[in-house]
């Protein structure tokens, strides 16, 4: 009987042994599962990334931002002069805590990270992979775009970083955050902007679509298409090629519907009619396909350009357009392009005016411009003056990727302005009147060549 109960008391002893050790083993093991997702004692939580292939430029330096910014992210950043911004909008104030997701796969390197006015160094060291590195906690004093900028200080390896997410936590990121997600090419060209001007009930059919446009000093960005006399089959207006190249552009769409010019049917393609001194045309794709003409000319910012189109329907159901152009360089109105566009007996219809940044490396750039004078000559012989526009803007604007647009009126002439990352934003679809210039142009169509 002795030995039974001894025999009884060692085989619990034994087995409360066995469970203690399998429990502690255990307990570790979900332990170090855990680590990677558990944040690190005394870092606050960096719940938002933010892509800096999307989001990211380098300031003042379109080659660097097309050198630096990749479909990955931040990578080949090795030029300690390079000052590279994250851009994102936020609608609450308080702390914002601000780190990075990023690796550096030789060497060691210190960089400095700004924001708000506030800089801090950061070391990072060699890692084979993507790492979360807290940088500091930062405040938020009142709701708008903010972006953080990284410079490079030193570096014992090749490059500073690759940094695939700016990554950002705390109260200022409990409110409404707006920054790129998705659609990555047009989130970095950033939106587009649109004046549709309202006719006049009385107006008969519009032969005449005339404009004006002034691009403030300084507004001038590489990039830039101020559209003047946009109407329901093309458009004509001004841009900013490079640094050495300006040009009025004249182009008519199609009516068959396609990207690629080569596949037009023969009996559904542009024609050219005429062409004035040093104008090139051709054919374009890639947001349809139609006619081209452009001519180069340096214009120049703050000065105002003058712009006549003409629309009216043609022989076997077409439609001519004809479009002109008065630099004040020039002093008179010379001829850009004449166009017949097949399939269509129309006048001019849907009367507008946009304002467009097509580099990408010039996403983070401001530009302003104003649509100064505008008026329809109809068939009945007379000019009306266009008074109100409807403000609207692109899929970019709209998905909320992108906040820094506007439009409006000021000192009685019609603005759009976009990209730049501007805080006060315009509201969509908003009706907008201006004060009557009530001046007709003075323009003698016989001497239009």
């Amino acid at each position: 009987m002795v030995y039974i109960k001894m025999k009884y008391f060692q085989n619990m002893f034994l087995n409360l042994f066995l469970a203690t050790l399998l429990f502690i083993n255990t307990s570790c093991r979900n332990e170090n599962r855990g680590a990677s997702s558990t944040p690190i004692k005394g870092v606050p939580e960096l719940s938002v990334s933010i892509l800096t292939s999307a989001n990211s430029w380098v300031y003042e330096s379109p080659s660097q931002t097309s050198k630096i910014i990749t479909k990955e992210g931040i990578k080949n950043w090795s030029n300690s002069n390079s000052k590279i911004r994250t851009y994102f909008r936020v609608e609450k104030i308080g702390d914002i805590h601000i780190g990075l997701h990023a690796k550096l796969t030789s060497g060691n390197s210190v960089i400095k990270l700004t924001f708000n006015g506030i800089s801090k160094d950061i070391d990072i060291s060699k890692t084979s992979s993507l790492k979360k590195i807290f940088a500091g906690t930062f405040k938020i004093d009142q709701a708008g775009y903010y972006y953080v900028e990284i410079q490079g200080i030193s570096k014992t390896g090749n490059e500073f970083a690759e940094i695939s997410e700016i990554l950002i936590g705390g109260e200022a990121t409990k409110g409404d955050l707006y920054y790129v997600k998705d659609d990555v090419y047009w989130g970095r060209r950033g939106p587009s902007v649109h004046l549709s001007y309202q006719t006049p009930k009385e107006v008969a059919e519009v032969v005449w679509f005339y404009n004006e446009i002034t691009v403030p000093e300084g507004n001038d960005v590489i990039g830039s298409y101020f559209m003047a006399n946009g109407f329901g089959e093309g458009y004509f207006g001004m841009q900013v090629n490079s640094e050495t190249e300006r040009r009025f552009l004249f182009s008519v769409w199609s009516p068959y519907s396609t990207d690629d010019p080569s596949s037009i049917p023969e009996d559904q393609r542009i024609t050219l009619l005429k062409k004035g001194a040093d104008v090139t045309t051709g054919k374009f794709g890639n947001e349809g396909s139609g006619g081209q003409s452009y001519r180069k000319y340096m214009w120049k910012a703050g000065n105002t350009y003058k712009f006549l189109l003409k629309g009216t329907p043609s022989v076997n159901n077409s439609t001519d357009y004809t479009a002109y152009i008065f630099a004040p360089e020039i002093g008179k109105w010379e001829l850009i392009a004449s166009f017949r566009r097949p399939k269509t007996t129309t006048y001019l219809t849907r009367h507008h005016s946009f304002l467009e940044n097509f580099i990408t490396e010039m996403g983070d750039k401001s530009r302003k411009v104003y649509f100064t004078n505008q008026w329809v000559y109809d068939t009945s012989g007379k000019w009306y003056e266009l008074k109100a526009a409807k403000f609207t803007a692109d899929a970019t604007a709209r998905k909320d990727a992108r906040l820094d647009y506007a439009g409006g009126v000021k000192n009685g002439e019609f603005y759009l302005k976009n990209c730049g990352f501007f805080s006060h934003n315009s509201i969509i679809d908003t009706m907008i009147k201006k004060d009557v210039n009530g001046t007709p142009p003075a323009i003698d169509f016989n001497l239009l060549k």
